[in-house]
């Protein structure tokens, strides 16, 4: 069977990749932020997944507001990206999984999760700034990619318990798979970040780092909230945290989860922006 080795939650903020095209790690806004990702880096090249499964929202490059899919998951051999007008070069295309992830695409069918599924998508900086902050200078050509859209712009969107059982679907797929590919999952975008009306620039700290330490030994308790219940304390697009539930939900089945890494900091873009490890029995021990 194929195995997880862990999960790892990230944002996806735009602007994290305009940063990285001109050289700005370290600089004095930025130094604090990037200076929290070379563990997990180190961890990944450790670890050397043949599989990522991405959970990350679509932000109007390939589903706009005339046909948002709550769920949609890629099945294609490869991703492009291109330019969404947020100043990030495009990146090369992106490697995709096609027998995992049309493996994934019956278990959901099967399990009552009505998932929109992809043979062509471009995808955009929800899942190709996650991968550059991974493997910076594109080296990510050696990994196979499974994208995974959860709707989070436009209402009504799916609820946090949704996307939770969502993530428990796939995992449980994933680890009925016949293959020996090693898997990791990411669950991309927020924290708290409001970037339009009365409350734009809106950051709660607070309930971000409630959001961070539950998610690691009782994520049941975040899907407790609805989506209003994230958008008052997490701002309008708050609603992200239903990636990070995602791909905790594939980690129940984990026999025992250790969390490697964790991070905050703000504000980046308006946003605040966490970072986390979570790593399985299955994951090789340094």
């Amino acid at each position: 069977m194929a195995h997880i080795l862990g999960g790892i939650a990230t944002s996806h903020i735009p602007a994290i990749g305009v940063a990285m095209d001109k050289g700005l790690e370290q600089a004095p806004y930025w130094k604090g932020f990037f200076d929290a990702y070379p563990p997990v880096r180190q961890w990944l090249y450790a670890q050397q997944p043949d599989i990522a499964v991405i959970f990350y929202n679509d932000h109007g490059l390939e589903f706009f507001h005339d046909r948002k899919p709550t769920f949609a998951i890629g099945a294609a051999d490869k991703y492009e990206n291109a330019d969404e007008g947020w100043g990030i070069a495009e990146i090369p295309p992106v490697t995709g999984e096609t027998q995992l992830s049309w493996h994934i695409i019956n278990e959901l069918i099967d399990n009552d999760f009505d998932i929109t599924v992809c043979q062509e998508m471009k995808v955009d900086h929800g899942l190709t700034v996650p991968l550059t902050l991974m493997w910076p200078g594109h080296q990510y050509g050696h990994i196979k990619v499974i994208p995974i859209a959860i709707n989070c712009e436009r209402h009504p969107m799916p609820k946090p318990s949704r996307c939770y059982d969502l993530g428990k679907a796939i995992g449980e797929a994933i680890r009925s798979f016949s293959g020996d590919q090693n898997v990791v999952v990411f669950g991309t975008g927020g924290l708290s970040h409001q970037l339009d009306g009365q409350r734009a620039g809106f950051i709660n700290k607070p309930f971000d780092l409630y959001c961070m330490e539950k998610i690691v030994d009782e994520p049941e308790v975040l899907t407790k909230l609805s989506n209003y219940d994230l958008v008052e304390k997490g701002g309008s697009q708050g609603v992200e945290l239903n990636m990070w539930l995602a791909m905790r939900g594939t980690l129940q089945g984990a026999s025992q989860l250790t969390e490697l890494h964790r991070s905050y900091h703000l504000p980046i873009s308006n946003t605040g922006a966490g970072l986390q490890l979570l790593a399985t029995e299955e994951a090789v021990t340094n």
